[in-house]
């Protein structure tokens, strides 16, 4: 880890902390525990009962947990700039969900009691924090809807149009490199692995899709969009 990934500079990167004076990032910055993080480890366990919070410097980590019966539920992917573990820092309760690096990771963590005081000493941050957490909500509960009323094609047309836009879309092509993998997509929509191979066969089949070595080409986004929409549109 390199003296800029401990710096006030880094701490920019944060989108909650952007607008923040110079001198506080600077206290911030002496205030925070620094950590590299290896790819596919442990950030955060569920019911863990330490909350401090976490600002994702570099890298991505993946929020996630397990059902009784050990299926992996995937609640977001979160990319550098996020904020982590604020859940158990603002209400104290132990966590609520694990987190795993995705890639190799700097994270600065700062204990509950300095987070609660930065807070409280400025208010643009708590109503940015309180933007965040009503957002998070509406994903929630979008989602709790898709799979409480969608057919697993429809909540899969959905993520692949979710990703698809963050990819960026050019001439109605959508590229997702590196591919993104069948136990991944299954367990961020609520189903096997078996029923996302068989349905990503059919998008090939149809000419929507096309499966390079290392990438998803999404062939006609216009096509995937519109088989999503009525899918969404008709779960009311």
């Amino acid at each position: 880890m390199t003296d800029t990934d401990r710096s006030t500079l880094a701490l920019r990167r944060i989108a909650l902390l952007h607008d923040l004076p110079e001198e506080r990032l600077d206290a911030l910055a002496r205030q925070c525990v620094w950590k590299t993080i290896d790819a596919q480890q442990r950030l955060m366990a569920r019911d863990d009962d330490r909350q401090e919070v976490y600002f994702l410097v570099s890298g991505s980590v993946r929020v996630t947990t397990y059902s009784a019966q050990g299926r992996q539920v995937t609640f977001r992917d979160c990319e550098a700039g996020a904020v982590i573990g604020d859940l158990a820092a603002i209400d104290g309760l132990p966590r609520s969900a694990d987190v795993m690096t995705l890639e190799a990771s700097v994270v600065a963590s700062l204990d509950r009691n300095t987070f609660l005081k930065l807070l409280r000493a400025e208010p643009q941050l708590a109503e940015r924090m309180m933007k965040r957490l009503a957002l998070l909500v509406r994903q929630l509960t979008e989602r709790v809807v898709d799979v409480s009323t969608l057919g697993v094609q429809g909540r899969l047309h959905l993520e692949l149009v979710r990703l698809a836009r963050l990819a960026g879309v050019t001439n109605n092509v959508a590229r997702l490199a590196p591919a993104p993998r069948h136990a991944a997509l299954a367990s961020q929509i609520s189903t096997t692995r078996e029923q996302v191979t068989r349905e990503l066969n059919a998008l090939v089949r149809s000419g929507i899709l096309i499966k390079e070595l290392n990438a998803l080409v999404i062939a006609d986004m216009a096509r995937l969009t519109a088989q999503a929409a009525p899918a969404r549109d008709g779960a009311g």
